[in-house]
Protein backbone atom coordinates (compact mmCIF):
# COMPACT_ATOMS: atom_id res chain seq x y z
CA UNK A 1 0.00 0.00 0.00
CA UNK A 2 1.41 3.65 -1.04
CA UNK A 3 2.55 5.76 1.66
CA UNK A 4 0.09 8.78 1.50
CA UNK A 5 1.56 11.81 0.30
CA UNK A 6 1.85 15.10 2.94
CA UNK A 7 3.86 18.13 2.90
CA UNK A 8 7.03 16.24 4.24
CA UNK A 9 7.61 15.22 0.63
CA UNK A 10 8.44 18.67 -0.55
CA UNK A 11 12.43 19.39 -0.86
CA UNK A 12 13.14 23.70 -1.02
CA UNK A 13 13.90 23.00 -4.22
CA UNK A 14 10.42 21.42 -5.23
CA UNK A 15 8.48 24.08 -3.19
CA UNK A 16 10.63 26.85 -4.95
CA UNK A 17 9.21 24.84 -9.02
CA UNK A 18 5.73 24.57 -7.69
CA UNK A 19 5.43 28.20 -6.19
CA UNK A 20 6.53 29.83 -9.21
CA UNK A 21 3.99 27.39 -11.14
CA UNK A 22 1.64 28.53 -9.08
CA UNK A 23 1.89 31.85 -9.92
CA UNK A 24 2.15 31.33 -13.65
CA UNK A 25 -1.38 29.66 -13.81
CA UNK A 26 -2.23 31.86 -11.03
CA UNK A 27 -1.84 35.20 -13.29
CA UNK A 28 -2.31 33.62 -16.65
CA UNK A 29 -4.97 30.89 -16.40
CA UNK A 30 -6.92 31.40 -12.94
CA UNK A 31 -6.54 35.29 -12.83
CA UNK A 32 -8.50 35.87 -15.84
CA UNK A 33 -11.02 33.81 -15.44
CA UNK A 34 -11.90 35.30 -11.71
CA UNK A 35 -11.98 38.94 -13.05
CA UNK A 36 -14.38 38.17 -15.93
CA UNK A 37 -16.44 36.33 -13.38
CA UNK A 38 -16.76 39.29 -10.59
CA UNK A 39 -16.84 41.63 -13.46
CA UNK A 40 -20.32 39.83 -14.74
CA UNK A 41 -21.98 39.27 -11.47
CA UNK A 42 -21.04 42.16 -9.38
CA UNK A 43 -21.84 45.92 -10.22
CA UNK A 44 -20.58 49.08 -8.38
CA UNK A 45 -19.34 46.24 -5.88
CA UNK A 46 -22.97 44.12 -5.19
CA UNK A 47 -23.61 40.82 -6.51
CA UNK A 48 -26.08 41.71 -9.34
CA UNK A 49 -27.31 39.16 -12.35
CA UNK A 50 -28.31 43.16 -14.16
CA UNK A 51 -26.18 42.44 -17.57
CA UNK A 52 -27.48 38.82 -17.53
CA UNK A 53 -30.90 39.99 -17.40
CA UNK A 54 -29.98 42.78 -19.59
CA UNK A 55 -28.33 39.74 -22.08
CA UNK A 56 -31.48 37.26 -21.92
CA UNK A 57 -33.67 40.68 -22.71
CA UNK A 58 -31.61 42.12 -25.82
CA UNK A 59 -32.66 40.83 -29.23
CA UNK A 60 -29.64 40.84 -30.52
CA UNK A 61 -27.68 38.78 -27.85
CA UNK A 62 -31.21 36.54 -28.30
CA UNK A 63 -30.42 35.93 -32.00
CA UNK A 64 -27.05 35.62 -31.13
CA UNK A 65 -27.09 32.81 -28.40
CA UNK A 66 -29.75 31.03 -30.73
CA UNK A 67 -27.95 31.48 -33.39
CA UNK A 68 -24.46 29.54 -31.54
CA UNK A 69 -26.43 27.21 -30.18
CA UNK A 70 -27.85 25.89 -33.43
CA UNK A 71 -24.71 26.13 -34.90
CA UNK A 72 -23.20 24.12 -32.48
CA UNK A 73 -26.13 21.53 -32.99
CA UNK A 74 -26.44 21.56 -36.42
CA UNK A 75 -22.56 21.12 -36.86
CA UNK A 76 -22.64 17.98 -34.37
CA UNK A 77 -25.33 16.95 -36.24
CA UNK A 78 -24.12 16.85 -39.72
CA UNK A 79 -20.73 15.60 -38.54
CA UNK A 80 -22.52 12.62 -36.81
CA UNK A 81 -23.68 11.72 -40.41
CA UNK A 82 -20.73 12.06 -42.11
CA UNK A 83 -18.44 10.21 -39.65
CA UNK A 84 -20.97 7.50 -38.94
CA UNK A 85 -20.72 5.42 -41.67
CA UNK A 86 -16.94 6.23 -42.38
CA UNK A 87 -16.15 4.68 -38.71
CA UNK A 88 -18.11 1.89 -39.43
CA UNK A 89 -16.73 0.74 -42.35
CA UNK A 90 -12.85 1.16 -41.97
CA UNK A 91 -13.66 -0.89 -38.18
CA UNK A 92 -15.36 -3.25 -39.38
CA UNK A 93 -14.35 -3.72 -42.81
CA UNK A 94 -10.61 -4.78 -44.50
CA UNK A 95 -9.98 -4.63 -47.85
CA UNK A 96 -6.70 -3.50 -49.89
CA UNK A 97 -5.62 0.07 -49.56
CA UNK A 98 -7.95 0.77 -46.08
CA UNK A 99 -4.51 2.42 -44.12
CA UNK A 100 -4.13 5.17 -47.44
CA UNK A 101 -8.04 6.05 -47.09
CA UNK A 102 -7.86 5.69 -43.31
CA UNK A 103 -5.10 8.68 -43.55
CA UNK A 104 -6.89 10.80 -46.27
CA UNK A 105 -10.09 11.11 -43.99
CA UNK A 106 -7.54 12.74 -41.73
CA UNK A 107 -6.58 15.36 -44.61
CA UNK A 108 -9.05 17.75 -43.92
CA UNK A 109 -7.73 18.61 -40.61
CA UNK A 110 -4.14 20.38 -42.16
CA UNK A 111 -6.70 23.22 -42.75
CA UNK A 112 -8.21 25.77 -40.26
CA UNK A 113 -11.47 26.27 -41.09
CA UNK A 114 -11.18 30.36 -41.06
CA UNK A 115 -8.45 29.25 -44.19
CA UNK A 116 -10.94 26.99 -45.68
CA UNK A 117 -13.66 29.73 -45.34
CA UNK A 118 -11.95 31.86 -47.99
CA UNK A 119 -12.18 28.86 -50.80
CA UNK A 120 -15.88 28.30 -50.06
CA UNK A 121 -16.81 31.44 -50.89
CA UNK A 122 -15.08 31.74 -54.04
CA UNK A 123 -16.01 28.28 -54.85
CA UNK A 124 -20.04 28.31 -53.80
CA UNK A 125 -21.10 32.04 -53.74
CA UNK A 126 -23.95 33.24 -55.81
CA UNK A 127 -21.61 33.61 -58.56
CA UNK A 128 -19.22 30.89 -57.51
CA UNK A 129 -17.63 28.09 -59.31
CA UNK A 130 -20.32 25.79 -58.41
CA UNK A 131 -23.52 27.81 -59.55
CA UNK A 132 -22.08 28.56 -62.82
CA UNK A 133 -20.70 25.68 -63.75
CA UNK A 134 -24.35 24.21 -63.03
CA UNK A 135 -25.71 27.56 -65.05
CA UNK A 136 -23.62 26.61 -67.71
CA UNK A 137 -24.54 22.92 -67.69
CA UNK A 138 -28.21 23.82 -67.89
CA UNK A 139 -29.25 22.54 -64.69
CA UNK A 140 -30.16 25.82 -63.32
CA UNK A 141 -31.12 29.07 -64.19
CA UNK A 142 -30.94 31.12 -61.68
CA UNK A 143 -28.04 30.92 -58.78
CA UNK A 144 -28.48 28.79 -55.99
CA UNK A 145 -27.72 30.03 -51.84
CA UNK A 146 -25.92 27.84 -50.57
CA UNK A 147 -24.95 30.41 -47.78
CA UNK A 148 -28.70 30.42 -46.91
CA UNK A 149 -29.40 31.96 -43.05
CA UNK A 150 -27.27 35.12 -43.78
CA UNK A 151 -24.21 32.89 -43.96
CA UNK A 152 -25.42 29.89 -41.63
CA UNK A 153 -25.21 27.07 -44.03
CA UNK A 154 -21.93 28.03 -44.99
CA UNK A 155 -20.40 28.32 -41.31
CA UNK A 156 -22.25 24.69 -40.46
CA UNK A 157 -20.88 22.61 -43.99
CA UNK A 158 -17.28 24.17 -43.48
CA UNK A 159 -16.70 23.30 -39.27
CA UNK A 160 -18.58 19.86 -40.29
CA UNK A 161 -16.02 19.25 -43.00
CA UNK A 162 -12.58 20.41 -40.77
CA UNK A 163 -14.68 18.63 -37.57
CA UNK A 164 -15.38 15.08 -39.02
CA UNK A 165 -11.75 13.52 -38.36
CA UNK A 166 -12.39 14.13 -34.85
CA UNK A 167 -15.68 12.58 -34.45
CA UNK A 168 -14.13 9.99 -36.74
CA UNK A 169 -11.27 9.41 -34.50
CA UNK A 170 -13.64 8.91 -31.22
CA UNK A 171 -16.48 7.31 -32.59
CA UNK A 172 -13.62 4.45 -34.41
CA UNK A 173 -12.04 3.96 -31.07
CA UNK A 174 -15.12 3.32 -29.35
CA UNK A 175 -16.59 1.03 -31.78
CA UNK A 176 -13.18 -1.12 -31.80
CA UNK A 177 -13.48 -1.61 -28.71
CA UNK A 178 -17.37 -3.15 -28.27
CA UNK A 179 -16.68 -6.78 -28.02
CA UNK A 180 -18.72 -8.70 -30.95
CA UNK A 181 -19.70 -11.43 -28.55
CA UNK A 182 -22.70 -8.84 -27.53
CA UNK A 183 -23.26 -8.19 -30.91
CA UNK A 184 -23.52 -11.70 -31.99
CA UNK A 185 -25.90 -12.74 -28.56
CA UNK A 186 -28.15 -9.69 -29.89
CA UNK A 187 -28.22 -11.60 -33.63
CA UNK A 188 -29.01 -14.99 -31.80
CA UNK A 189 -32.22 -13.61 -30.54
CA UNK A 190 -33.14 -11.57 -33.58
CA UNK A 191 -32.16 -8.41 -33.53
CA UNK A 192 -30.17 -6.96 -37.09
CA UNK A 193 -29.80 -4.30 -38.78
CA UNK A 194 -30.30 -0.54 -36.93
CA UNK A 195 -32.01 -2.36 -34.78
CA UNK A 196 -28.75 -4.06 -33.03
CA UNK A 197 -26.85 -0.60 -34.06
CA UNK A 198 -29.59 1.31 -31.97
CA UNK A 199 -29.93 -1.33 -29.07
CA UNK A 200 -26.43 -2.68 -28.81
CA UNK A 201 -23.57 -1.24 -30.80
CA UNK A 202 -24.29 2.40 -30.44
CA UNK A 203 -24.84 2.57 -26.18
CA UNK A 204 -21.55 0.61 -25.94
CA UNK A 205 -19.96 2.90 -27.78
CA UNK A 206 -21.52 6.18 -26.28
CA UNK A 207 -18.57 7.51 -24.35
CA UNK A 208 -16.56 8.07 -27.40
CA UNK A 209 -19.07 9.39 -29.48
CA UNK A 210 -20.03 11.78 -26.66
CA UNK A 211 -16.64 12.74 -26.06
CA UNK A 212 -15.96 13.77 -29.92
CA UNK A 213 -19.40 15.47 -29.96
CA UNK A 214 -18.68 17.63 -27.02
CA UNK A 215 -15.50 19.07 -28.78
CA UNK A 216 -17.25 19.53 -32.04
CA UNK A 217 -20.15 21.30 -30.24
CA UNK A 218 -17.92 23.34 -28.50
CA UNK A 219 -15.69 24.08 -31.17
CA UNK A 220 -18.90 25.48 -33.29
CA UNK A 221 -20.30 27.17 -31.04
CA UNK A 222 -17.02 29.50 -30.07
CA UNK A 223 -15.42 29.47 -33.71
CA UNK A 224 -15.29 32.96 -34.55
CA UNK A 225 -12.51 32.82 -37.38
CA UNK A 226 -15.40 31.09 -39.77
CA UNK A 227 -18.33 33.44 -38.99
CA UNK A 228 -16.50 36.50 -39.75
CA UNK A 229 -15.13 35.60 -43.09
CA UNK A 230 -18.81 34.56 -43.78
CA UNK A 231 -19.42 37.34 -42.30
CA UNK A 232 -22.46 35.72 -40.14
CA UNK A 233 -21.94 38.21 -37.10
CA UNK A 234 -24.96 37.29 -35.23
CA UNK A 235 -23.17 34.44 -33.24
CA UNK A 236 -21.91 35.34 -29.23
CA UNK A 237 -18.35 34.50 -30.21
CA UNK A 238 -18.35 37.20 -33.32
CA UNK A 239 -20.36 39.35 -30.24
CA UNK A 240 -17.61 38.83 -27.67
CA UNK A 241 -15.19 39.90 -30.46
CA UNK A 242 -16.55 43.52 -30.99
CA UNK A 243 -17.15 44.06 -27.46
CA UNK A 244 -13.85 43.45 -26.46
CA UNK A 245 -12.47 46.40 -27.92
CA UNK A 246 -15.01 48.59 -25.47
CA UNK A 247 -14.84 46.11 -22.55
CA UNK A 248 -14.90 48.92 -19.82
CA UNK A 249 -17.61 50.87 -21.55
CA UNK A 250 -19.84 47.92 -22.37
CA UNK A 251 -19.47 45.40 -19.14
CA UNK A 252 -22.05 42.91 -21.79
CA UNK A 253 -19.04 41.08 -22.57
CA UNK A 254 -18.13 39.74 -19.49
CA UNK A 255 -21.73 37.97 -19.35
CA UNK A 256 -21.41 36.83 -22.58
CA UNK A 257 -18.32 35.23 -21.41
CA UNK A 258 -19.22 33.70 -18.41
CA UNK A 259 -21.99 32.00 -20.53
CA UNK A 260 -19.67 30.27 -22.98
CA UNK A 261 -17.62 29.06 -19.60
CA UNK A 262 -20.73 27.52 -18.27
CA UNK A 263 -21.80 25.96 -21.48
CA UNK A 264 -18.21 24.27 -21.75
CA UNK A 265 -18.29 23.33 -17.75
CA UNK A 266 -21.73 22.22 -18.26
CA UNK A 267 -21.14 19.72 -21.46
CA UNK A 268 -17.85 18.65 -19.55
CA UNK A 269 -19.58 17.90 -16.11
CA UNK A 270 -22.62 15.44 -17.94
CA UNK A 271 -19.47 13.80 -20.37
CA UNK A 272 -18.13 13.23 -16.66
CA UNK A 273 -21.18 12.55 -14.67
CA UNK A 274 -22.63 10.42 -17.17
CA UNK A 275 -19.44 8.55 -19.16
CA UNK A 276 -16.43 9.06 -17.34
CA UNK A 277 -17.11 6.67 -14.49
CA UNK A 278 -19.77 4.48 -15.97
CA UNK A 279 -18.03 1.06 -16.70
CA UNK A 280 -19.66 -0.66 -19.77
CA UNK A 281 -18.40 -4.12 -18.83
CA UNK A 282 -17.84 -6.58 -21.58
CA UNK A 283 -18.40 -10.51 -21.55
CA UNK A 284 -14.93 -11.35 -22.55
CA UNK A 285 -11.78 -10.61 -20.72
CA UNK A 286 -8.41 -8.99 -22.05
CA UNK A 287 -8.21 -7.89 -25.80
CA UNK A 288 -11.43 -7.51 -27.60
CA UNK A 289 -11.51 -9.66 -30.87
CA UNK A 290 -11.62 -7.98 -33.75
CA UNK A 291 -15.00 -8.28 -35.34
CA UNK A 292 -13.89 -6.90 -39.04
CA UNK A 293 -14.60 -9.16 -42.23
CA UNK A 294 -12.67 -9.13 -45.12
CA UNK A 295 -14.51 -7.09 -47.50
CA UNK A 296 -15.93 -8.71 -51.15
CA UNK A 297 -14.73 -7.15 -54.13
CA UNK A 298 -18.22 -5.24 -54.38
CA UNK A 299 -18.15 -4.18 -51.01
CA UNK A 300 -14.35 -3.06 -51.59
CA UNK A 301 -15.33 -0.67 -54.84
CA UNK A 302 -18.41 0.66 -53.30
CA UNK A 303 -16.46 1.57 -49.95
CA UNK A 304 -13.89 3.31 -52.35
CA UNK A 305 -16.29 4.81 -54.26
CA UNK A 306 -18.16 5.97 -50.92
CA UNK A 307 -15.12 7.14 -48.90
CA UNK A 308 -13.54 9.32 -51.92
CA UNK A 309 -16.84 10.80 -53.06
CA UNK A 310 -16.39 11.85 -48.95
CA UNK A 311 -12.87 13.18 -49.23
CA UNK A 312 -13.43 14.93 -52.03
CA UNK A 313 -16.53 16.84 -51.01
CA UNK A 314 -13.94 17.65 -48.04
CA UNK A 315 -10.88 18.85 -50.10
CA UNK A 316 -13.18 21.07 -51.90
CA UNK A 317 -12.01 24.13 -49.97
CA UNK A 318 -8.57 23.51 -49.96
CA UNK A 319 -8.45 23.05 -53.64
CA UNK A 320 -10.62 26.34 -53.76
CA UNK A 321 -7.90 28.04 -51.49
CA UNK A 322 -4.70 26.92 -53.54
CA UNK A 323 -6.58 27.19 -56.96
CA UNK A 324 -7.27 31.21 -55.84
CA UNK A 325 -3.32 31.72 -54.78
CA UNK A 326 -2.35 30.60 -58.11
CA UNK A 327 -5.02 33.29 -59.94
CA UNK A 328 -4.51 35.80 -61.83
CA UNK A 329 -7.64 36.91 -62.14
CA UNK A 330 -11.42 35.11 -61.02
CA UNK A 331 -14.71 36.49 -61.29
CA UNK A 332 -17.57 35.22 -62.86
CA UNK A 333 -15.86 31.87 -64.53
CA UNK A 334 -16.07 28.50 -63.49
CA UNK A 335 -12.10 28.34 -63.41
CA UNK A 336 -9.34 31.19 -62.81
CA UNK A 337 -9.42 32.91 -66.48
CA UNK A 338 -5.16 33.31 -65.75
CA UNK A 339 -2.82 31.93 -63.48
CA UNK A 340 0.31 33.53 -61.52
CA UNK A 341 2.52 32.62 -58.97
CA UNK A 342 3.15 36.43 -58.07
CA UNK A 343 0.87 36.10 -55.01
CA UNK A 344 3.11 33.71 -52.94
CA UNK A 345 6.58 36.27 -53.85
CA UNK A 346 3.98 39.67 -52.98
CA UNK A 347 3.60 38.09 -49.13
CA UNK A 348 7.15 38.40 -48.59
CA UNK A 349 7.12 41.96 -50.58
CA UNK A 350 3.95 43.78 -48.97
CA UNK A 351 4.79 45.39 -46.10
CA UNK A 352 1.06 44.27 -43.81
CA UNK A 353 2.12 40.17 -44.93
CA UNK A 354 5.82 40.48 -44.31
CA UNK A 355 5.62 42.04 -41.20
CA UNK A 356 3.06 39.45 -39.84
CA UNK A 357 5.16 36.83 -40.96
CA UNK A 358 8.05 38.54 -39.16
CA UNK A 359 5.18 39.21 -36.33
CA UNK A 360 3.79 35.02 -36.27
CA UNK A 361 7.70 33.94 -36.23
CA UNK A 362 8.27 35.87 -33.41
CA UNK A 363 5.87 35.22 -31.01
CA UNK A 364 5.71 31.58 -31.87
CA UNK A 365 8.98 31.23 -31.08
CA UNK A 366 9.20 32.70 -27.81
CA UNK A 367 5.89 31.02 -27.18
CA UNK A 368 7.03 27.58 -27.92
CA UNK A 369 10.69 27.96 -25.80
CA UNK A 370 7.97 29.06 -22.76
CA UNK A 371 5.75 26.04 -23.78
CA UNK A 372 9.27 23.74 -23.62
CA UNK A 373 10.57 25.29 -20.27
CA UNK A 374 6.95 24.85 -18.19
CA UNK A 375 6.24 21.88 -20.32
CA UNK A 376 8.89 19.87 -19.42
CA UNK A 377 9.41 21.05 -15.34
CA UNK A 378 5.47 19.72 -15.63
CA UNK A 379 6.25 17.12 -17.05
CA UNK A 380 9.52 15.79 -14.71
CA UNK A 381 7.77 16.57 -11.75
CA UNK A 382 4.44 14.43 -12.86
CA UNK A 383 6.31 11.54 -13.86
CA UNK A 384 9.54 11.85 -10.82
CA UNK A 385 8.40 13.31 -8.10
CA UNK A 386 6.12 12.88 -5.22
CA UNK A 387 3.87 15.68 -3.57
CA UNK A 388 0.76 16.58 -2.78
CA UNK A 389 -1.79 17.85 -5.45
CA UNK A 390 0.07 16.14 -8.04
CA UNK A 391 -3.65 15.60 -10.15
CA UNK A 392 -4.64 18.74 -9.67
CA UNK A 393 -1.38 20.28 -11.23
CA UNK A 394 -2.01 17.54 -14.27
CA UNK A 395 -5.53 18.95 -14.38
CA UNK A 396 -4.25 22.78 -14.39
CA UNK A 397 -1.98 22.25 -17.01
CA UNK A 398 -4.73 20.24 -19.26
CA UNK A 399 -7.87 23.14 -18.97
CA UNK A 400 -6.59 24.93 -21.62
CA UNK A 401 -7.40 22.35 -23.93
CA UNK A 402 -10.66 22.86 -22.41
CA UNK A 403 -11.13 26.67 -22.75
CA UNK A 404 -12.20 28.13 -25.81
CA UNK A 405 -9.42 30.37 -26.48
CA UNK A 406 -12.11 33.49 -27.06
CA UNK A 407 -13.03 33.05 -23.15
CA UNK A 408 -8.70 33.64 -21.89
CA UNK A 409 -8.12 36.45 -25.01
CA UNK A 410 -11.10 38.05 -23.43
CA UNK A 411 -10.14 37.76 -19.96
CA UNK A 412 -6.27 38.99 -20.79
CA UNK A 413 -7.67 42.35 -22.72
CA UNK A 414 -9.68 42.80 -19.98
CA UNK A 415 -7.89 41.92 -16.71
CA UNK A 416 -4.74 43.66 -17.92
CA UNK A 417 -6.22 46.44 -18.94
CA UNK A 418 -4.24 49.68 -17.62
CA UNK A 419 -0.93 47.52 -16.76
CA UNK A 420 2.29 46.99 -18.65
CA UNK A 421 0.31 44.09 -20.57
CA UNK A 422 -2.31 46.40 -21.90
CA UNK A 423 -2.70 45.16 -25.33
CA UNK A 424 -3.05 49.02 -26.01
CA UNK A 425 0.47 49.34 -25.07
CA UNK A 426 2.01 46.30 -27.43
CA UNK A 427 -0.03 43.05 -27.31
CA UNK A 428 3.28 40.96 -27.69
CA UNK A 429 3.54 40.24 -24.28
CA UNK A 430 0.18 38.78 -23.76
CA UNK A 431 0.51 37.19 -27.40
CA UNK A 432 3.22 35.18 -26.43
CA UNK A 433 1.58 34.44 -23.30
CA UNK A 434 -1.57 33.84 -24.58
CA UNK A 435 -0.05 30.99 -26.98
CA UNK A 436 1.91 29.54 -24.63
CA UNK A 437 -1.06 28.66 -22.22
CA UNK A 438 -3.21 27.75 -25.06
CA UNK A 439 -0.63 25.20 -26.37
CA UNK A 440 0.68 24.44 -23.18
CA UNK A 441 -1.15 20.72 -23.05
CA UNK A 442 0.52 19.50 -26.22
CA UNK A 443 4.05 20.10 -24.57
CA UNK A 444 2.80 18.53 -21.58
CA UNK A 445 1.55 15.38 -22.58
CA UNK A 446 4.32 14.74 -25.35
CA UNK A 447 7.28 15.09 -22.50
CA UNK A 448 4.61 13.00 -20.36
CA UNK A 449 5.12 10.55 -23.10
CA UNK A 450 8.99 10.73 -23.30
CA UNK A 451 9.27 10.57 -19.39
CA UNK A 452 7.04 7.52 -19.27
CA UNK A 453 8.85 5.21 -21.83
CA UNK A 454 12.60 5.92 -20.10
CA UNK A 455 13.06 3.62 -17.46
CA UNK A 456 14.39 5.86 -13.74
CA UNK A 457 17.01 3.40 -13.48
CA UNK A 458 18.98 5.00 -15.90
CA UNK A 459 18.80 8.74 -13.91
CA UNK A 460 19.68 6.75 -10.72
CA UNK A 461 22.47 5.26 -12.23
CA UNK A 462 23.76 8.39 -12.90
CA UNK A 463 23.18 10.13 -9.11
CA UNK A 464 24.68 6.81 -7.88
CA UNK A 465 27.49 8.24 -9.78
CA UNK A 466 27.82 11.45 -8.29
CA UNK A 467 26.10 13.29 -11.05
CA UNK A 468 22.91 15.87 -9.46
CA UNK A 469 19.80 15.66 -10.37
CA UNK A 470 20.15 19.44 -12.60
CA UNK A 471 23.16 17.47 -14.25
CA UNK A 472 21.03 14.29 -14.61
CA UNK A 473 18.26 15.72 -16.14
CA UNK A 474 20.63 17.58 -18.78
CA UNK A 475 23.34 14.80 -19.55
CA UNK A 476 20.74 11.60 -19.19
CA UNK A 477 17.04 12.56 -19.11
CA UNK A 478 17.05 15.27 -21.76
CA UNK A 479 18.76 13.26 -24.66
CA UNK A 480 16.78 10.25 -24.06
CA UNK A 481 13.31 12.26 -24.62
CA UNK A 482 14.36 14.99 -27.00
CA UNK A 483 12.60 13.08 -29.84
CA UNK A 484 9.68 14.07 -27.89
CA UNK A 485 9.98 17.31 -26.80
CA UNK A 486 10.91 18.13 -30.35
CA UNK A 487 7.37 17.13 -31.40
CA UNK A 488 5.62 18.93 -28.96
CA UNK A 489 7.49 21.65 -30.03
CA UNK A 490 6.59 21.38 -33.47
CA UNK A 491 3.14 20.96 -32.68
CA UNK A 492 3.31 23.92 -30.50
CA UNK A 493 4.83 26.29 -33.04
CA UNK A 494 2.70 25.32 -36.04
CA UNK A 495 -0.17 26.07 -34.21
CA UNK A 496 0.91 29.27 -32.39
CA UNK A 497 1.76 30.82 -36.20
CA UNK A 498 -2.20 29.56 -37.19
CA UNK A 499 -3.93 30.28 -33.73
CA UNK A 500 -7.05 32.75 -34.41
CA UNK A 501 -8.89 34.12 -31.36
CA UNK A 502 -5.96 35.15 -29.32
CA UNK A 503 -4.45 37.25 -32.78
CA UNK A 504 -7.98 38.53 -34.05
CA UNK A 505 -8.83 39.48 -30.30
CA UNK A 506 -5.61 40.42 -28.65
CA UNK A 507 -3.78 42.37 -31.80
CA UNK A 508 -5.56 45.39 -32.19
CA UNK A 509 -2.55 47.24 -33.68
CA UNK A 510 -1.51 47.16 -37.86
CA UNK A 511 1.82 47.06 -36.78
CA UNK A 512 1.27 43.74 -34.19
CA UNK A 513 -0.82 41.46 -36.35
CA UNK A 514 -0.13 37.88 -36.39
CA UNK A 515 -0.34 35.94 -39.90
CA UNK A 516 -3.97 35.22 -39.24
CA UNK A 517 -5.26 38.85 -38.10
CA UNK A 518 -3.43 39.69 -41.39
CA UNK A 519 -5.40 37.39 -43.82
CA UNK A 520 -8.81 38.63 -41.50
CA UNK A 521 -7.57 42.18 -42.76
CA UNK A 522 -6.58 41.00 -46.60
CA UNK A 523 -9.94 39.77 -46.59
CA UNK A 524 -11.32 43.32 -46.55
CA UNK A 525 -9.10 44.46 -49.94
CA UNK A 526 -11.56 44.26 -52.94
CA UNK A 527 -8.98 43.71 -55.69
CA UNK A 528 -6.09 41.58 -54.50
CA UNK A 529 -7.12 40.53 -50.45
CA UNK A 530 -8.49 36.95 -51.02
CA UNK A 531 -5.77 36.34 -53.86
CA UNK A 532 -2.75 36.99 -51.08
CA UNK A 533 -4.97 35.67 -48.28
CA UNK A 534 -5.22 32.55 -49.98
CA UNK A 535 -1.42 32.51 -50.63
CA UNK A 536 -0.77 33.27 -46.63
CA UNK A 537 -3.44 29.96 -46.03
CA UNK A 538 -1.52 27.92 -48.43
CA UNK A 539 1.82 28.30 -46.43
CA UNK A 540 0.30 28.19 -43.37
CA UNK A 541 -1.62 24.54 -44.57
CA UNK A 542 2.28 23.11 -45.70
CA UNK A 543 3.22 24.21 -42.23
CA UNK A 544 0.53 22.81 -40.25
CA UNK A 545 0.77 19.16 -42.64
CA UNK A 546 4.35 18.85 -42.18
CA UNK A 547 4.17 19.38 -38.50
CA UNK A 548 1.47 16.73 -38.08
CA UNK A 549 3.47 14.31 -39.91
CA UNK A 550 6.72 15.19 -37.97
CA UNK A 551 4.79 14.57 -34.41
CA UNK A 552 2.93 10.91 -36.09
CA UNK A 553 6.62 9.53 -36.90
CA UNK A 554 8.09 10.44 -33.55
CA UNK A 555 5.00 9.91 -31.29
CA UNK A 556 2.74 7.00 -33.44
CA UNK A 557 -0.48 6.20 -31.51
CA UNK A 558 0.76 8.15 -28.51
CA UNK A 559 -0.25 11.40 -30.46
CA UNK A 560 -3.67 10.69 -29.99
CA UNK A 561 -3.49 11.15 -26.47
CA UNK A 562 -2.28 15.05 -26.79
CA UNK A 563 -5.70 16.30 -27.71
CA UNK A 564 -7.58 14.76 -24.70
CA UNK A 565 -9.04 16.83 -21.80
Amino acid sequence: MSRKLDFSDLTPGLAILLGLLVVFFGLFLIYPLVYVFLNAFYTDGQFSVEFFSLMLQSPVQQRALLNSFELGIVTTILTTIISLPIAFVLVRYEFIGKGLLSGLMLVPMVMPPFVGAIGMKQMFARFGSINLLLMDLGFIDTPIDFFGGGGFWGVVILEALHLYPIMYLNIAAALANVDPSLEESARNVGASGFRLFRTVTFPLMLPGYFAGAIIVFIWAFTDLGTPLIFEFREVVAVQIFNMATDVHENPMGYALVVLVVIVTLVLFYLSKKFFGGRRYEMISRGHVVSSAHRATLAETVVIYAALLSIAGIALIPHFSVMLTSISDRWFMTVLPASYTGAYYSQIFDHDLTLLSIKNSLFLSVLSTVLDILIGVLIAYLLTRRRFPFKDMLDAVAMLPLALPGLVLAFGYIAGFSGTWLDVRISPFPLLVIAYAVRRLPYMVRAAYAGFQQMSVSLEEASMNMGAGPLKTLWKITMPLVMANLVAGAILSFSFAMLEVSDSLILAVKEQYYPITKAIYALMGRIADGSYMASAMGMLGMVLLACSLLATGRVLGKKMGELFKV
